[in-house]
């Protein structure tokens, strides 16, 4: 039988990355001790008013199918959390709700993008980037960026790779992996290209309530770029709600009204009862919620701290998010391979940076999703990786 093309596309080393990951899952199964680092699902749970709010709906009968763009109170929560903390006047007509940040990402894409189409995208970047600009039939043009630089992209390598077929830029900031984060004036520079170039941008901000250095920037604040900014966000890491799948995009109206016909085609909305959670969630200020911020925090310190005096290896401080990367260059052994051997041989899962671009050659991805006892353990482990690693080289 026959296939579409499709598939093909998105396949590619970004859904390879996780051979490691489902490795892992197979050795905790058979009862290996192994701790997971691999995934960025946070290890808390949904505050629980979050949860009694979907309960409570369920009991209410909201259960019917809702409005494709989401429900007006969501929106207007949305909408009054983004002018809070960005300064940018938006309304509900202004958003639109959709199943996760990855939707979202997809979804502008279908609405931005025709084959042939290039997006610039700040490389190492997230593994699924390249399925979904793919599924466009659209080019991926990355721009490295340097482990020396603090992983920050550099708006002179960005202007170098624009060609009259560059439609996007996206951003991811903070970035997975590397948890940088992009401060004012590199996001003053970059909007004079997407103006002076006629460019939209896609902001990939599902980070950005777990900053812990600096100020996030929301850039379609800025001037002139209200317009050609589409704003992802979701409530997956920020509030550990990964599994209900509520994220959106903040965009101008005109884009909303192009993915609410993708939406009515392909999604139809989503559930009213997790909505209404969603909104209480954006509306109270949670305690749980700024709880969990400063233990990740306190996660970034314990693995930095644990890492920087360690032989072989390079903790590389993140401004936020809730991944670290680690140079383990120094070991003789390529990220995957020290991976694997770290998976195999000590029990500690965590992906090879390779896997989110060459720029991230040399590194591991750590995700902070364990308590400290337990993340403690896994630097303990990859320093003693490391050392192996280096006694037997000397040998």
């Amino acid at each position: 039988m026959r296939y579409s093309a499709l598939t093909k596309r998105i396949a590619g080393d970004g859904a390879a990355a996780w051979q490691i990951h489902y490795r892992a899952l197979e050795l905790r199964e058979q009862g290996v001790d192994v701790l997971l680092l691999s995934v960025g699902d946070p290890d808390f749970d949904t505050p629980k008013p979050i949860v009694q709010a979907a309960i409570d709906s369920l009991l209410a009968g909201d259960t019917h199918y809702s409005q494709v763009r989401g429900s007006r109170g969501l929106r207007n929560s949305i909408a009054s959390r983004h002018r809070r903390q960005s300064g940018q006047a938006v309304d509900a007509d202004h958003v639109i709700v959709l199943p996760g940040a990855q939707c979202a990402v997809y979804s502008v894409a279908q609405c931005l993008l025709d084959p042939g189409d290039e997006v610039i995208v700040a490389e190492p970047m997230y593994v699924t980037y390249e399925g979904v600009f793919g599924a466009c039939g659209a080019k991926v043009v990355p721009v490295a960026v340097r482990p020396e630089n603090g992983f920050r992209v550099d708006p002179q390598d960005v202007a170098a790779l624009i060609t009259p077929k560059t439609r996007v830029i996206l951003l991811n900031s903070p970035n997975n992996p590397s948890g940088a984060s992009l401060p004012l004036k590199i996001w003053q520079q970059l909007a004079l290209l997407c103006i002076r170039h006629d460019l939209w941008l896609i902001s990939d901000e599902v980070y950005s309530d777990l900053l812990y250095e600096g100020e996030h920037i929301s850039p379609a604040s800025l001037p002139g770029m209200a317009e050609r900014t589409a704003t992802i966000n979701s409530l997956s890491k920020s509030h550990a709600m990964s599994g209900w799948r509520v994220g959106w995009v903040i965009g101008p109206k005109a884009l909303n009204d192009h993915l609410e016909h993708l939406s009515l085609c392909m999604l139809f909305g989503i559930p009213d009862f997790i909505q209404n959670a969603a909104q209480l969630a954006l509306d109270e200020d949670l305690p749980e919620v700024a709880q969990m911020r400063q233990e990740y925090r306190q996660r970034r310190d314990l693995v930095c701290a644990s890492l920087s005096n360690c032989q072989g290896i390079r903790p590389i401080r993140p401004d936020g998010g809730m991944f670290v990367m680690v140079d383990v260059r120094q070991t003789g052994l390529c990220a995957q391979s020290f991976a694997e051997r770290l998976l195999e041989g000590y029990g500690v899962s965590v992906l090879a940076g390779d896997a989110f671009g060459p720029s991230a050659a040399g590194h591991i991805r750590l995700g902070l999703v364990v308590d400290q006892l337990k993340l403690a353990d896994a630097c303990r482990r990859i320093a003693l990786c490391a050392s192996d690693l280096l006694e037997a080289r000397r040998a």
